[in-house]
């Protein structure tokens, strides 16, 4: 993936709160929609000796993040060739691109794109859904309507679930995240509460879907451009895609479980499995259409 590098970046929807003592308010975290791990990874890193935040009992009260380098990011990402260059920049200049495909897919559908806010933290951070580490990985929380990055997570991505990584890896991620948000402005995120786990239940639909969305984005990737003209993403290699697809793998349940605990159980999936997740990547891609992501009508 390389960004073209007259793009005008816009950081004005990331901030960056890490080094700003983002620490714990309120209590558990069940409202955010961990879309690459979230819960199936706590479960497993409980499981394994790994601290993670609770997934369970908090009233949602927890107070919103500050921003503490909104300021750095602007000085820092100004434009594509920052990004080429800048992990940070490139969260930016994803994020930038993203937004301005929903923005112009909703308005040729005639509805209004709302912006999300995405969060850089470090360690730990509280959100509108509660409290979250590092453990819980990259994740959604429709409550502020923010998807919160831990950027060690693309070390994660190869040390520890064995993908090869790389710059549109870390672009699916995003994506995926922001997959949820419009599964959360189209009203349809809740349907993860029916029936939650299980290889067909709710969770794992939303989960592929918001794959699907990610697909979606990277079939228009190259069409997004700045408030100038200029597009975001010269150019997606057949090799990246591969990428995004071996990442999507990588942290299937049925990969994750068995890695950790040395056995596959479906019937406590949340996100499923390595091939599902490269199938609905893949159908987004190859269609860019948001009627071929209905996950949830037959089977997956």
């Amino acid at each position: 993936m390389v960004f073209d590098p007259d793009a005008q970046l816009n950081t004005g929807d990331v901030r960056d709160v890490r080094g700003g003592g983002g620490g714990f308010l309120g209590g558990g975290f069940p409202g955010g929609r961990g879309g690459i791990l979230g819960l199936l990874l706590t479960l497993i890193a409980a499981a394994v000796g790994i601290p993670v935040a609770t997934m369970g009992g908090s009233d949602g009260s927890a107070s919103p993040v500050t921003a503490t380098g909104a300021s750095s990011l602007a000085a820092k990402c100004r434009t594509g060739a920052d990004a080429n260059a800048n992990d940070d920049c490139r969260v930016v200049a994803v994020v930038d691109s993203v937004q301005n495909y929903w923005t112009t897919a909703f308005a040729n559908s005639g509805q209004t794109y709302q912006p999300a806010q995405t969060v850089l933290f470090s360690g730990s951070t509280s959100t509108a859904c509660g409290p979250a580490t590092t453990e819980v990985g990259p994740f959604y929380c429709p409550g502020d309507r923010t998807v919160y990055l831990d950027l060690g997570f693309w070390q994660e991505l190869r040390t520890r679930f064995g993908a090869r990584g790389g710059p549109f890896a870390q672009a699916y991620v995003v994506a995926h995240e922001y997959g949820h948000h419009i599964q959360d402005l189209q009203g349809t995120l809740g349907r993860a509460q029916q029936n939650a786990q299980g290889p067909t239940g709710g969770s794992v639909r939303t989960e592929l879907q918001a794959d699907c969305y990610a697909g979606i984005w990277a079939h228009w990737a190259t069409t997004t451009k700045d408030a100038n003209g200029h597009p975001f993403i010269d150019a997606v290699s057949p090799q990246q895609i591969a990428d995004a697809l071996n990442a999507a793998a990588a942290v299937g349940d049925d990969r994750i479980q068995q890695q950790a605990q040395g056995r596959v159980t479906p019937e406590t999936w949340t996100h499923g499995s390595a091939t599902e997740r490269q199938k609905w990547f893949t159908t987004g891609f190859q269609t860019g259409r948001l009627k071929a992501c209905d996950t949830f009508a037959g089977g997956i």
